[in-house]
């Protein structure tokens, strides 16, 4: 094994045993593993990394059904029961397009709490995962090839920004927060409210983008100078590309476009390409 293998060994290791500032208690170990149990049927939960009641009731229930130990360890016997999900330890390979296993869906899962969600956290490196990775590299300066190596790692394990000051873009409560939800991950903050209400700027800067986008329907982006802020499903954009907004300002009208069940806003707050939990600024 070459030193620089060992190092980025170590290095991998390190990124998926440290614990994500937004959730304290999350481990990329543990989403992988409801990955994998979430394939064989026995977990339905969110993949939030979290080693509860839950996880721990699915894992013996897959132990019990393929006639081993239930004593809820992920041991040898286990991870091989667990198949294609269960193989390639953390660290034991630089991940790119076309890898699965084990190691893929921590990766996943890392990447989200990171701030640089790719789709499905499903133990597959596909087309989402590779743009996610390359994310993280533009975002550090690396040569973005999609192939998470050792530089990429290294990035991973650093402090993701911090949320910058914000108004709220809304006179609503907040509904479904930053983080898991089911194998993915919600990258914003929602506010179900009546379709109409006054969505406003949550700080001054200039538009950037105010039309339709997929899954996100009628769309403005509003640039703040090394970070932006994006409001989505909207019915109506009361602001242009180009446009100078200030704090408070009106930018669009509350809607239910793109892949919206009902109305409400969906609030986002991206720092230098890092998608950041927007409730703590607020």
């Amino acid at each position: 094994m070459s030193r620089l293998f060992r190092t980025w060994v170590v290095l991998a290791a390190a990124l998926l045993l440290v614990v994500p500032a937004s959730a304290s208690a999350a481990s990329p170990r543990v989403a992988a593993l409801q990955v994998a149990l979430r394939h064989h049927g026995v977990y339905s939960g969110t993949v939030d990394g979290v080693s509860g009641p839950a996880t721990a009731a699915a894992l013996r229930r897959f132990q019990a059904r393929r006639g081993l130990s239930a004593d809820g360890v992920v041991g040898p016997r286990t991870r091989r029961a667990l198949g294609a999900l269960g193989r390639h330890p953390i660290g034991s390979r630089p991940l790119r397009p076309g890898h699965s296993g084990w190691d893929v869906a921590a990766l996943q899962f890392a990447l989200a709490v990171k701030g640089f969600p790719g789709g499905p956290v499903d133990g597959g490196f596909g087309a989402r995962t590779a743009a996610a990775v390359r994310r993280v590299q533009i975002y550090a300066g690396l040569p973005a090839d999609g192939v998470a190596g050792p530089a990429t790692m290294a990035v991973l394990r650093r402090p993701g920004p911090a949320t910058p000051p914000l108004r709220m873009p809304i006179a609503a409560p907040i509904g479904d927060r930053y983080g898991p939800r089911g194998n993915s991950f919600h990258a914003g903050l929602d506010f179900p409210a009546p379709a109409g209400t006054t969505v406003r700027a949550a700080a001054s800067g200039r538009v950037t983008y105010a039309g339709f986008a997929t899954g996100w329907g009628l769309v403005v982006t509003v640039d703040h100078g090394g970070w932006k802020t994006r409001y989505a499903h909207l019915s109506r954009a009361t602001v242009s590309p180009g446009e100078a907004v200030s704090a408070g300002e009106r930018v669009g009208l509350v809607g239910a476009t793109g892949f919206a069940t009902g109305p409400h806003l969906h609030f986002e707050v991206v720092v230098r390409g890092a998608n950041v939990d927007p409730a703590r600024g607020l």
